[in-house]
């Protein structure tokens, strides 16, 4: 996978970050910087540790599916892909629970947030493990676009809106589903 690759697939699983940091972001008056770079810098550092667990039961994995690694990918990034358009038409891209609710919360609740938006890290790392990729770069990649992209969307979230963290989460769906389809594609091409 050329970095080319790699930094499209690391911006496309840093959207759904974003736009939950978009939502977050809506609930605060005036969001500091250094709040934002925290949030940031915790999710940065979840994203990129999970694709790295999720490569290590990739490999463990992959003598049983050697045959089918190409659609595995395809399928795991197709259904991310899907997901992500399908969360961004219907507006569901902000951060579960009620928003004042979440204005109060702390440390704790960001924590939980950030686990659950590194699910999908973890998927793409079971389907890198079928790649030929460095998976330490793409897991720096990954935790960097996350830090960046969650520190961004905290701090212009209250500016932004929730309607441009809906347009990012659908731009995310579609760079994951152009790089399931490349693999695919690449894959079958070169078996021929």
């Amino acid at each position: 996978m050329s970095i080319i690759s790699l930094m499209a697939l690391a911006f496309g699983m840093s959207m759904d970050a974003f736009a939950t940091a978009i939502a977050k972001g809506a609930t605060y008056q005036n969001p500091s910087l250094v709040r934002a770079l925290k949030a940031g810098v915790l999710f940065g550092a979840i994203e990129g540790v999970a694709p790295i667990i999720g490569w290590l039961l990739g490999e463990a994995a992959q003598g049983w599916l050697s045959h089918v690694d190409h659609w595995l990918a395809f399928v795991l990034l197709g259904f991310l892909a899907i997901k992500f358009m399908r969360d961004a038409l219907k507006g569901d891209v902000q951060i579960k629970g009620d928003q004042q609710t979440m204005a109060k919360s702390g440390f704790g609740l960001m924590l939980i947030t950030a686990v659950a938006t590194s699910i999908d890290s973890l998927v793409v790392g079971v389907s890198l493990a079928f790649l030929e990729v460095n998976i330490w770069l793409a897991a720096v990649l990954i935790g960097l676009a996350t830090m960046i992209m969650v520190t961004l969307g905290l701090y212009l979230g209250n500016r932004l809106g929730l309607r441009f963290g809906r347009v990012a989460m659908f731009v995310g769906g579609v760079v994951l589903l152009m790089i399931g389809t490349t693999i695919l594609v690449g894959h079958l091409m070169s078996a021929s």
